[in-house]
């Protein structure tokens, strides 16, 4: 019988007017974008934990720290690269990846598909075994005054 984990994963960012809003690999066009020392894209991070915590690997911040220079600014479907070389490294291979995206503005729809062929090139995996599914938090909290975003993520891994 084949050895198979699943992972979760959770990611928050706050959102600040003026800035890009990268989700999915995706520029949105928005007011306001989330904000962190990456591109801050709260889609693929909330991805890379569940990777990484499936095969306990410990964590995003562990690996990519947010006072390391060399993250600074950089694309997280790069970062999703790095996690995958990982993965492989411990002869895991993913099965499947079950995203949800928590925001009021904008919607995400029309965008899920260009995330999910981001995603399937960046992990080497198809876009099939990629679900991106959004919410809203119906105008409560500090999503629903939009001040930031949520994004949770589940996974499937199988050893190889």
């Amino acid at each position: 019988m084949a050895k198979i984990k699943v992972g979760f994963g959770f990611d928050v960012h706050q959102l600040k007017q003026n800035h890009p809003f990268i989700l999915g690999g995706v520029n949105l066009e928005h007011t306001a974008g989330a904000y962190g020392h990456s591109d801050a894209d709260v889609l693929l991070h909330a991805i890379c934990d569940a990777l990484l915590g499936a095969a306990n690997l410990r964590d995003i911040g562990f690996h990519f720290s947010n006072t390391d220079d060399r993250w600074k600014g950089i694309s997280s479907l790069i970062l999703l690269q790095h996690v995958v070389a990982l993965l492989a490294e411990k002869n895991w291979q993913i099965g499947n990846i079950d995203a949800m995206v928590c925001l009021e503005a904008p919607k995400i729809n029309p965008h899920i598909p260009a995330m999910q062929a981001n995603i399937a090139k960046a992990a080497g995996i198809d876009v099939d075994d990629i679900s991106i599914k959004a919410t809203t938090n119906e105008k409560l909290g500090f999503i629903g005054r939009e001040e930031g975003v949520v994004a949770y993520a589940v996974c499937l891994i199988e050893r190889v």
